[in-house]
């Protein structure tokens, strides 16, 4: 099963009008929900042709880190033109594509496809619950941002140190640390564009997306590790 490595982007931007805002809002749930479809194309591909599953876990990690912050970069670099959508899609189908590697074997467990859904159900459980806390807080989240980005390096430098390590107690710590900080960062995110300091929907969908596909990833984890001791 594939170790587990968080990453996250840190963006900053201006306040907005009210109708601004709810169209940054607006616009990134439909990018978000679109983002989905390569993500599944790129798992499946990967599932069908074993293409991550070659890779060594070392090398693999490389691969994920270089693609995942290469594709970042440049969705930084082209977010405000059309081209940063189509750069967003190919980082998603890219994500996938990576992921594919913990689906496979999830996949070969004899309930497999049960745990593959409970995981999505539980992320999607998730982000409905941090969408609508979003809409109902007052209070200004944007300091906790910090925090966050810490425990999200830190989860992250400790899953590059267990892809050696092979530690089953660290990967079940990293999966539920993973799955409360990230929580919390979709509700910090999306709380940023109803508050007006995200203005632009592409880097907003990615901070989003990036906090799903953690939350998912390790939910999927948790739910292999349990399913595999079951059997």
């Amino acid at each position: 099963m594939s170790n587990q490595i968080p990453i996250y982007g840190a963006y900053d931007a201006a306040a907005t009008t009210p109708a601004e805002r709810n169209q940054v809002l607006r616009n990134t749930y439909w990018l978000l929900a679109l983002s989905m479809v390569p993500t599944v194309l790129g798992a499946w591909i990967g599932v069908a042709t074993g293409l991550t599953s070659a890779l060594s876990p070392g090398i693999g990690a490389m691969v994920f880190l270089g693609g995942a912050f290469g594709f970042m970069y440049a969705i930084e670099k082209t977010k405000d033109s059309a081209a940063g959508v189509a750069v967003l899609l190919a980082f998603t189908f890219f994500m996938g594509l990576m992921l594919s590697r913990l689906v496979g074997s999830v996949l070969g467990q004899a309930n497999g496809a049960g745990l593959i859904m409970t995981a999505f159900a539980g992320t999607g459980v998730i982000f409905l619950g941090m969408a609508s806390l979003s809409s109902v807080i007052q209070r200004d989240l944007s300091g906790m941002g910090k925090w966050l980005f810490v425990g999200a390096l830190l989860i992250m430098v400790a899953g590059i140190a267990n892809i050696f390590m092979q530690s089953s107690a660290l990967m079940i710590t990293l999966s539920v640390l993973t799955i409360g900080v990230f929580t919390a960062f979709i509700l910090h995110d999306l709380k940023r564009v109803k508050d007006g300091l995200e203005t632009n929907y592409i880097t907003a969908t990615l901070g989003v997306y990036l906090s799903l596909f953690n939350v998912f990833q390790a939910l999927l984890m948790l739910l292999g590790i349990g399913g595999g001791r079951e059997e």
